[in-house]
């Protein structure tokens, strides 16, 4: 039953990205965004953990903490802590981490301190590439249940199993020491709520798009599907979890400790944890068939539909569809690119090499000077790139990028394979290249909303949320004319963390529903863009010049470990 709407009611989403944590503060009555905090990590700041050129990226639980403090007690300052009744976490997946039979995260222990295997490991750790296809592999030839086909048929080294397969063969002592692991949107949930391991509730999302958990064969895979796969993995299966839940229900209450801590009370509802591109969706106002791009670092396109339409129909090639992940009661279907913001970020930091090697020799500028035009430069480059290459037309420049720097998640997940650019000339400048790399991942996006359509899912509208959708207008129009679609922009600018205090607001009682909590709390939309059709034809010739090229370079690729090749000869496939 809804409270009556003159109780006052406050909700806050927290959304862990790939670089900060945020916490957003809602009137759960009427969406009005109270107060908002921001806190950058710390530790991953300085790549702490990480082996960049061995695709190796880590965080320490420590940076979650800190975060978590920092944000919540920021916004909840605004508002009496007995009117917040609800808060929710969404974080990056799949983020899984080891922890001990009490929860802890072993980063925390002394013993793991330093230990980057004892760590989180990020969604974009590619470390685990042998491992996925191997996975891959084995699901398709061990004579049973093929665990991968409601995960789009390819699994992923960006996910869960691949993930704890390669840390407990690199290292016997994480190995030894997890008792369970969990998602990091998972943990956050049980390190506030103090809750029991063996019985808290995990999260439908998390397991379902990324732990191949499904309800016809009772849960996560087999045992002995999984030591098939791997010995060291045998019994973690019973330490894990059978059942899942949807990011509307109750986790638990703030524990005595976190509620002082966060200067709330125990009164507070805890709902369960989900991904930032689910819940995002449901910020977005996503409805049936709408596709909902959560543009970042990567991107995530969460598509909804109703279960009874879809059916048992498999949708390949996509990263998971899960009854419930996004709202309950409909089917989530989630596909994305592992380079959207990310690839526009590489190019900028090519450029700004004299910045950082250069400039700090120079004889002419003090070293105060130095960081100020750094810091300048920095600031103004995206910007002055961006309006140099939408001023340069399509036909005058031939230079074709691929957005596969960070591999490829969808259609097809295939993490090894690289980026590339062709067509370059003594004449080829900077704003070029920026062009052609906008143009490569609006190429990927046309590419997931194709496969969609063929796989009989039709895509009704497109929806942009995330940082990129807010401040690039040369990215989203290069997309709206690539679509030929016209991309509505949400405006909520923490679309991720609305969607996860709509979770909050529904599991504290304020609504019955996701979909009554969408329809009272959502923001609208700021604008929309529409495709110009003097470009939409260039466009389509040099998509197909894209596909042309992507092929050319994954068959060329060596060591690109697909999925779908080497089936016979697994023993190659094991690092």
């Amino acid at each position: 039953m809804e409270q009556i709407a003159t109780t006052p009611a406050y909700v806050i989403g927290i959304d862990y990205g790939t670089d900060s944590v945020r916490a957003l503060l809602v009137d759960a009555h009427t969406g009005t965004e109270v107060a908002q905090a921001v806190h950058h990590y710390a530790r991953w700041k300085t790549l702490q953990y990480c082996r960049p050129a061995h695709n190796q990226f880590r965080q320490h639980p420590l940076d979650y903490i800190e975060g978590l403090e920092a944000v919540v007690r920021r916004v909840a300052q605004q508002v009496p802590a007995a009117q917040i009744v609800g808060l929710a976490v969404d974080t990056t997946g799949s983020t899984p981490g080891p922890v001990n039979a009490q929860g802890v995260a072993l980063g925390l222990l002394p013993e793991f301190a330093d230990n980057p295997n004892a760590l989180f490991v990020l969604w974009k750790d590619h470390t685990a590439l042998a491992e996925a296809a191997e996975i891959n592999h084995k699901a398709r030839t061990w004579g049973g249940e093929d665990f991968t086909k409601y995960e789009g048929g390819i699994y992923s080294s960006e996910w869960f199993w691949a993930k704890i397969a390669h840390v407990v063969r690199e290292d016997e002592a994480v190995a030894h020491a997890a008792h369970s692991w969990m998602e990091h949107c998972d943990w956050m949930t049980l390190l506030l709520t103090g809750g029991d391991l063996a019985t808290f509730r995990r999260s439908r999302c998390a397991a379902g798009h990324k732990a191949m958990w499904h309800a016809s064969w009772g849960g996560l895979p087999s045992e002995e599907f999984l030591t098939y796969l791997e010995p060291k993995l045998a019994g973690l299966r019973n330490r894990l979890f059978n059942e899942t839940y949807t990011a509307d229900e109750v986790a638990g209450h703030l524990s005595p400790e976190w509620a002082q801590r966060l200067g709330l009370t125990t009164n507070t509802v805890v709902a369960v944890g989900s991904f930032d591109a689910h819940a995002g969706a449901v910020a977005g106002e996503i409805e049936a068939y709408s596709m909902v791009k959560v543009m970042g670092t990567s991107t995530c396109d969460i598509v909804v539909a109703p279960t009874a339409e879809v059916g048992s129909h498999l949708v390949a090639g996509i990263c998971g569809q899960v009854d419930g992940s996004v709202i309950p009661g409909m089917l989530g279907l989630e596909a994305g690119q592992s380079a959207f913001g990310d690839l526009l970020a590489w190019f900028r930091n090519i450029v700004e090499w004299p910045l950082h090697n250069v400039l700090p020799h120079s004889k002419v500028l003090t070293p105060e000077l130095q960081a100020a035009l750094r810091e300048e430069m920095s600031d103004a480059l995206l910007v002055q790139l961006s309006q140099a290459a939408a001023a340069v037309a399509p036909e005058e420049s031939a230079v074709l990028a691929l957005d596969w720097v960070n591999g490829r998640r969808t259609p097809d997940a295939n993490q090894a394979l690289k980026g590339a650019l062709m067509n370059l000339t003594m004449g080829t400048n900077a704003p070029q290249i920026f062009r052609a790399l906008v143009e490569a991942i609006c190429y990927g996006s046309k590419q997931i909303v194709e496969r969609f359509e063929a796989e009989g899912i039709p895509i009704k509208q497109v929806i942009g949320i995330g940082g990129v959708a807010k401040k690039s207008q040369f990215v989203m129009q290069t997309l709206a004319d690539v679509l030929d679609r016209p991309i509505k922009i949400a405006v909520s600018e923490q679309a991720p963390a609305l969607g996860s205090a709509m979770y909050a607001a529904v599991a504290a009682g304020v609504y019955s529903d996701v979909l009554t909590a969408q329809k009272k709390m959502g923001s609208g939309f700021a604008e929309t863009y529409t495709p110009n059709p003097a470009r939409v034809a260039d466009y389509q010739a040099r998509y197909a010049q894209y596909q042309a090229f992507g092929r050319f370079v994954e068959t060329s690729s060596v060591d690109s470990a697909s999925p779908r090749m080497n089936e016979a000869e697994p023993s190659l496939l094991h690092a």
